[in-house]
């Protein structure tokens, strides 16, 4: 089953999914903008860092971004998830924002979830995994980083990413297929 599918339907304890949400924006019901924004919150920030945000750039996108959600849930034709929609509003909206102040940050904070109770032997070897894991990835080129984070961070399909970077399906799957590659030999090094 595809995000498509699962995005039509009602998620696990009767929440309303986020095209039920798009649906009652566009008639603009606060609540459902509520929910949707604090769905996606997380996930398109770390998008907009994945993409060279600085953390008050990408809190001030996903307020542009949830703002254009508001606007033009009515316009939304369903041809693609709801996610993938916002994240191609988000890029485009990071894109306006960057050109507008010509500089660019390529900072990239991964808050730390910490364990309440960590068995000291697994912490340190998955400190020691995660460590290794980020140095290979801060090694990838921006467009490889970036479709390894969308692929197996947010899930989400060659065809939406396709959409969310404006550029042919065949360019994604190379770019995935190049980063696993260049993953597999750097964690094969250390």
């Amino acid at each position: 089953m595809d995000h498509g599918e699962l995005e039509g339907r009602r998620l696990d304890g009767g929440e309303p999914s986020d095209r039920d949400l798009i649906a009652r924006i566009a008639r603009s019901d606060r609540d459902a903008m509520r929910l949707l924004y604090e769905r996606h919150l997380r996930t398109l920030d770390a998008f907009l860092r994945g993409r060279g945000a600085d953390p008050s750039t990408a809190a001030d996108t996903v307020q542009d971004t949830m703002l254009e959600v508001w606007r033009r849930a009515g316009r939304f034709a369903g041809a693609s998830s709801v996610k993938t929609w916002m994240f191609s509003i988000a890029r485009n909206k990071l894109v306006d924002r960057q050109r507008r102040a010509v500089r660019v940050s390529l900072v990239e904070d991964v808050p730390e979830t910490v364990d309440p109770d960590p068995d000291p032997e697994a912490l340190t070897m998955a400190a020691r995994d995660r460590e290794r894991l980020r140095g290979c990835l801060d090694g990838l080129k921006p467009a490889h980083r970036l479709v390894i984070r969308l692929a197996f961070y947010e899930d989400l399909s060659y065809e939406e990413i396709a959409e969310v970077e404006a550029v042919p399906k065949g360019t994604v799957k190379t770019r995935v297929f190049h980063a696993k590659q260049l993953l597999l030999r750097c964690l094969g090094q250390r």
